[in-house]
């Protein structure tokens, strides 16, 4: 019998009459402190932590005595841990093991545990300067155990960078083989000897493994690779592991996003292959450099990560094991519900009470839309530390100078409804800016004024008016600007590299190797795609991708049809590793200017924009990108059109650089350069968006001519496969000034 005719057979018994055990019905909550342990007992389920470590050794539940991995050393099964680098200096994992025990509380209804490690001078170099406060709560009546932890860097202590910090739990692999991080990504997963020598193929990085000798033999040929099950924070409250026999299931719980950072399109881990699950705070994945915190000058920090639930359940009367899953997302619901929850007795974390909200309403302006200001419909409103446009999504701590506000990294956003309205609830106390991203349009918005929120403040900041970069009607655009390459055209993966659960899924850029697929499927001829006539979201490859030398592709406006295009990519030769050989791709963007156009272009009256980026402000707030990089145009000049890149881009360790050239790709200096930007990786790691970056460039009209007009996209680092861009947005706009349009201005 195969392994997952096993697991099947197991599944048939859940399926079947026989029901599993209940849990024991509720008692009062019992603390047991031993010499090496302390056991929590609540009548459903005992947690058993080490003493005076604060590692979770022990989940006993259901009958089963230990869902944690019982192979594993006891520090290896249930733990926070953080990865930290003095400066300059290599990364250190580091488990972080308590050495001081105490007992928050202990009565019937609650016990609260904490394990503490306290730093000072003498462990310097040796381990992070921090004080760390775990802690461990269990209630009646609760079936699971929370766990939230206090970070605090003293005024004084040494500088250091922190990379991640997390909670790991490592469970039974002779129990829980099927996984669940979504509505549609569930699925049985390879086991953890599945991934050693002999029983599978070492791909491009160590987290990626071609299997060819499972021990479920109907796994032999998928791909596995804990990065496929990432996802956005704003996405990432429940994830976990079934067991089929007996029927149980672990959940990792977030009720709140925070604590994170990078905002809601930050994308973290989940759960994969182990059997393990995270509850992410802080990580560089999909991010880079920008979201690694780095203390300087003897700054103090002090930040709250979690509480997060670890939720348990079974079946037993039902007939579905998949029931686990959506009984765990009820539960999910009552702990958002419930947050911020009233138990935890750190005076660090703040209860409703001491919290504040923020409403209002938020409108769009964009008069060559429409006559009358729009909703924001399902934009994504936030407060964040105080800053610039867009800082919300590379903000991780608070620096020193904002530290007296009490808001220490903390972040909090909601979606509007469909009339513009929101609502912020439950605001930790600090000074906050407002920022706001609405999907259909470009750029952020940013409300100027600081906000300061005291306990059981109520702010009403009317309505707020967003005016996104717009200089003239747009006369050709590619995709749709919601800070994603989504819409665009993703390949089938590699038939050697699949993840059958990504086939014919909405998530199939979660494929592995798909960088690769370019070059398979235009070998001897160019990808064409013309304005009007193609359509992106099966013509445009979904990424700009270094690749092995042969034809590229092209983009281009046919004569007389304005509007349209085609992509051409050049390619230059370099080695990665002396396997890969890599090329840096150019993409030439041609475009037809007729006649009457271009007299629209050259009649344009001088433009007084100061900047590539034109920050349109109301009073209120302002739009735009502090990322639009460009030289600045002096008063006087003459003006052409502006062309608007957003890019949702990744690109590999090494970094990428987009330079943009008009009818001459040998002009040096590039007519534009986004410089070297990136590290965030996000395209080997099977993301569909990095951070988020907006360009515009203006398009002098001594560049155009009349009839055929090129655009030469060229990314110019190719040290690795992984190096690329991830378009969102492309839009090419007439002079904002133009003679042939009544233009309404607000």
């Amino acid at each position: 019998m195969s392994f997952l005719s096993k697991i099947r057979k197991a599944m048939g018994k859940c399926l079947s009459s026989r029901p599993a055990t209940p849990p024991t019905a509720p008692m009062g909550v019992c603390l047991y402190v031993l010499d090496r342990y302390v056991v929590i007992d609540n009548g459903i389920m005992k947690l058993t932590l080490s003493k005076p470590e604060g590692i979770v050794t022990g989940v006993q539940y259901n009958g089963v005595d230990n869902l944690m991995e019982i192979l594993n050393k006891e520090d290896n099964r249930g733990y926070w841990d953080l990865v930290w680098s003095e400066p300059g200096g290599p990364g250190i994992f580091d488990v972080i093991k308590g050495t001081d025990f105490e007992v928050i509380l202990e009565d019937e209804n609650q016990v609260e545990v904490s394990f503490t490690r306290r730093w000072d001078p003498s462990l310097k170099g040796t381990l992070v300067p921090l004080n760390i406060d775990k802690r461990f709560i269990v209630l009646r009546g609760s079936s699971g155990f929370y766990t939230y932890s206090i970070y605090e860097h003293l005024e004084g202590w040494p500088d250091f960078n922190m990379a991640e910090t997390r909670v790991a739990f490592k469970l039974r692999k002779d129990k829980f083989h099927y996984m669940a991080v979504g509505d549609n990504r569930q699925r049985i997963m390879p086991m953890p000897d599945d991934r050693m020598a002999g029983r599978c193929q070492q791909l491009a990085y160590p987290e990626a493994v071609l299997l060819t000798n499972p021990i479920c033999p109907e796994l032999t040929g998928e791909v596995d690779d804990k990065y496929q099950y990432s996802c956005d924070n704003k996405d990432n409250k429940i994830h976990g592991w079934i067991s089929f026999d007996p029927p149980i299931g672990f959940w990792q719980i977030t009720p709140s996003d925070e604590f994170r950072t990078g905002g809601p399109t930050k994308q973290n881990l989940t759960s994969h292959v182990g059997p393990t699950t995270l509850a992410m705070f802080l990580s560089a994945h999909y991010s880079g450099d920008d979201l690694v915190p780095k203390f300087r000058n003897g700054e103090s920090w002090k930040k709250v990560f979690g509480p997060v639930f670890m939720y348990l359940n079974s079946t037993w009367g039902e007939t579905d094991p998949h029931i686990l899953w959506e009984d765990a997302n009820l539960q999910m619901k009552t702990e958002v519900e419930c947050w911020p929850y009233a138990f935890p007795l750190s005076e660090d974390f703040q209860k409703a009470e001491e919290r504040g909200c923020v409403t209002g309403r938020l409108l769009v302006c964009d008069r060559y839309i429409d006559e009358q200001d729009l909703y924001a419909s399902s934009a994504y409103i936030g407060l964040a530390l105080p800053g610039e446009v867009g800082s919300w999504q590379r903000e991780c701590k608070a620096s020193s100078s904002t530290i007296l506000s009490k808001n220490y990294g903390y972040q909090f956003w909601t979606r509007a409804e469909a009339d513009g309205f929101f609502s912020i609830k439950n605001i930790h106390t600090g000074y906050y800016n407002l920022y706001a991203w609405v999907p259909g349009f470009i750029g952020d918005y940013m409300y100027d004024t600081t906000i300061a929120i005291m306990s059981g403040s109520s702010i009403d900041l009317g309505d707020l008016v967003y005016r996104p970069p717009r200089d003239g009607p747009t006369l050709w655009e590619i995709g749709y600007p919601d800070r994603s390459a989504a819409e665009f055209y993703v390949p089938d993966p590699k038939p050697e590299y699949v993840n059958r659960l990504y086939l014919n899924h909405p998530d199939r850029f979660r494929q592995y190797g798909l960088w690769e697929r370019y070059a398979d499927l235009y070998p001897d001829s160019d990808l064409v795609y013309t304005v009007g006539v193609s359509d992106f979201t099966t013509d445009w490859f979904f990424a700009q991708v270094t690749r092995v030398p042969i034809a590229g592709r092209k983009v281009k406006v046919l004569e007389g049809e304005l509007g349209q295009l085609k992509l051409d990519f050049e390619k230059k030769i370099s080695n990665f590793q002396n396997q890969f050989a890599s090329v840096r791709e150019k993409m030439d963007v041609k475009f037809a200017v007729i006649e009457d156009m271009l007299k629209k272009f050259l009649e344009a009256k001088p433009n007084t924009v100061t900047s590539e980026t034109k920050e349109a402000t109301d009073g209120q707030g302002r739009g735009g990108n502090p990322n639009s990089l460009g030289r600045k145009k002096s008063r006087g000049e003459d003006s052409g059109g502006r062309r608007r890149d957003a890019f949702a881009r990744a690109y590999y360790y090494g970094g990428e650089e987009c330079r943009v050239r008009f009818n001459d790709s040998k002009a040096e200096p590039p007519h534009f350069s986004t410089r070297l930007i990136g590290r965030d990786n996000s395209i080997a790691r099977h993301g569909i968006h990095g951070l988020y970056w907006l360009y515009n460039i203006v398009v002098q009209n001594s560049l155009l001519i009349e009839g055929e007009n090129t655009i030469f996209l060229t990314q110019a680092r190719s040290s690795s496969p992984f190096q690329g861009i991830m378009y969102d947005y492309i839009r090419l706009e007439e002079p904002w000034k133009s003679s042939s349009r009544k233009v309404i201005f607000p």
